[in-house]
């Protein structure tokens, strides 16, 4: 196939509008959501609205934001993650959503709570414990708190705020953070939920603390503002963990949140062109799909020859073609597609895509994630 061909070819597939709720965007191309840590006290600065907003007028569809911390003591880890809650951060917030739209582009903030993964005596609240379904890490055995019933009250409630306050703010929707072993996960997670209440058990009631969190947020929101969930089967340093080995399991995860309220599910996983299970070449985003009818968003290691682990681990990731992802789109296996590092990379990725300008693309090192670009 020449360039031309190429170019043609991935415009026809991914410059195909689509709607999210009462959303509508001019294309299938996504920002997936990524932590930098430039945000100062928690507050997002002109320089973090400067860099979403070069993403969108260089074509992206949406932009999901980097994890931003609910308004709940233990909910982060870190003072230079993004916070979306109190005065000063939404102010910031709310510029960021005016410099995204003056681009003509559309974004929504991911909502955070890090449960167990938090460092005890970390900030931005140093001595908020570290919470989750059964004080049971990810990993290791240094145990924390056990949530309370009223604890649970607790986060859903910071968790609708919050999604009050991204309407109010002028964003377009949210996300809900149930992936990759925070706190949301971890009441999924088999490993770190040993509950015996109506929050723990078998898939089906491991999901109600997220069940109860969508239903939440979608009464707090406008019948047509959009609701993301991103969930994953991996959890950071557990790559091979499973939610559901089968998709009889994944349909009982997924059945819940769907009748909640949820629009779409962005399903993470490393690497987009790996079936999910045994007998189909549909990857998670597909079963999704399938399963629950609802629009979904895959993501992993799209453009480049490697996942992100490696690169943090200091191999660069060499620029790959999309045609593995032209293919699955063209047959609607999944609606968006969430692009990662090229995009941290190369905020015009999109627009060389889209017009048959991929050699200009260039890999991507570490060296990459050291400033806001």
């Amino acid at each position: 196939m020449t360039s031309s061909n190429a170019s043609t070819r991935a415009s026809d597939v991914l410059v195909r509008p689509f709607s999210l709720g009462g959303l509508d965007l001019p294309n299938r191309i996504v920002m997936a959501p990524m932590t930098r840590e430039f945000s100062p006290g928690g507050v997002p600065g002109a320089d973090v609205a400067a860099y979403y907003a070069r993403r969108a007028a260089g074509g992206v569809g949406l932009i999901i934001t980097e994890g931003t911390y609910v308004d709940h003591a233990s909910a982060g880890t870190s003072d230079r993650v993004p916070r979306f809650h109190g005065a000063d951060a939404l102010a910031g917030w709310t510029a960021v959503a005016e410099a995204v739209h003056a681009a003509d582009g559309a974004i929504m903030p991911q909502l955070w709570h890090v449960g167990m993964t938090r460092a005890a005596g970390a900030p931005p609240i140093a001595d908020a414990p570290r919470v989750g379904p059964s004080g049971i890490p990810l990993s290791g055995s240094a145990q924390g708190h056990t949530m309370t019933l009223s604890d649970i009250d607790d986060v859903i409630a910071a968790f609708t705020t919050a999604a009050a306050a991204a309407e109010a703010c002028g964003f377009d929707g949210i996300e809900l953070h149930g992936a990759h072993g925070y706190l949301i996960d971890q009441f999924l997670w088999s490993h770190t939920n040993r509950r015996d209440d109506s929050y723990g058990g078998d898939i089906t009631s491991r999901t109600r603390f997220a069940t109860e969190i969508v239903a939440a947020c979608r009464k707090a929101v406008s019948p047509d503002f959009p609701i993301l969930f991103r969930m994953s089967q991996w959890k950071s340093d557990h790559y091979q963990a499973r939610l559901a080995e089968s998709p009889a399991e994944l349909e009982a995860f997924l059945t819940p949140l769907a009748a909640a309220g949820v629009d779409a599910f962005h399903c993470s996983t490393r690497r987009f062109w790996l079936p999910e299970f045994e007998g189909s070449e549909l990857n998670l985003a597909g079963w999704a799909k399938k399963l629950t009818g609802k629009a979904t968003i895959s993501v992993g290691s799209v453009g480049l020859d490697n996942e992100f682990i490696e690169v943090f681990q200091g191999r660069t990731g060499r620029v790959s073609d999309i045609t593995g992802l032209l293919e699955r789109m063209e047959r609607d296996e999944f609606d968006l597609i969430a692009i990662g590092r090229a995009l941290l990379n190369d905020p015009l990725w999109a627009d060389k895509i889209l017009h048959g300008r991929t050699n200009e693309l260039t890999p991507i090192g570490p060296h990459k994630f050291a400033t806001l670009r």
